[in-house]
């Protein structure tokens, strides 16, 4: 073989090597080692069977009309497997007026110090009653895809910290803004809660959420309008 010839080729037998180097050590640490689908972090527990019921209202940016919101959640009660590892599926449905507008199926697992990691969500979007994407989906692990840190073991102010990791696709940092807080709900009264302030890089967009222990998510808002806890049941 011809010297120069021979050179390229193992220029190229290089560049190969390490761009398949790369893409294992990618897919190796996409996913956070010794995890579990028990989550019981106080401030994301979900306990096996349990539902959850949002209802809010928010306006409409395009038309300016109020728009009843609703949310279904269901942990499944059987562990399921994500990205080689073993999590808990939360089943979310969101209706606007009554109209079913998108499902999705929420991927987690909890770290041995009591983290949360979210390992991606298959997503349904529906118009008039037909589905009509996937929008959103991503799965850790794939391309450049990374388990997201949803909810630390033990949330301070100022932490911040990366819940979805998909480029181009999903990417929401979470920020802890405040804690201790006390809240109303339709559900009770719950005190030593988080408050997080969400953004999505992506649109720009901004919601704060609550969350308190041994119960959860209990509120939701944003600059259109707001959502509440209002039901819990099984587990």
């Amino acid at each position: 073989m011809h010297r120069a010839i021979a050179g390229l080729v193992g220029s190229l037998a290089l560049i190969v090597s390490l761009f398949v180097g790369g893409v294992a050590a990618q897919e190796e640490n996409a996913v956070p080692d010794d995890l579990s689908a028990t989550v019981d972090n106080p401030y994301f527990p979900l306990e096996p069977g349990t539902s959850r019921r949002y209802e809010g209202q928010e306006v409409d940016p395009d038309t300016g009309e109020p728009v009843d919101l609703r949310v279904r959640e269901h942990v499944s009660p059987v562990p399921d497997e994500i990205a080689g590892v073993p999590v808990t599926t939360l089943a979310v449905q969101e209706y606007d007026n009554g109209q079913l507008t998108e499902t999705t199926s929420d991927y987690h697992a909890q770290g041995a110090d009591g983290t949360v990691y979210y390992l991606g969500e298959d997503v349904n979007m529906y118009e008039d009653g037909q589905l009509v994407s996937h929008e959103g989906s991503w799965i850790a692990g794939e391309g450049a895809n990374q388990a997201g840190e949803f909810m630390p073991a033990e949330p301070r102010v100022g932490d911040r910290f990366a819940q979805e990791q998909a480029p181009g696709v999903a990417e929401d940092i979470s920020t802890v803004v405040a804690i201790d807080l006390t809240l109303e709900t339709p559900v009770g009264t719950f005190s030593g809660c988080v408050k997080t302030q969400d953004l999505n890089p992506l649109d720009q967009s901004i919601e704060y959420k609550y969350y308190c222990p041994e119960v959860g998510l209990v509120r939701e808002e944003n600059a259109n309008g707001s959502l509440d806890l209002v039901s819990v049941t099984g587990g």
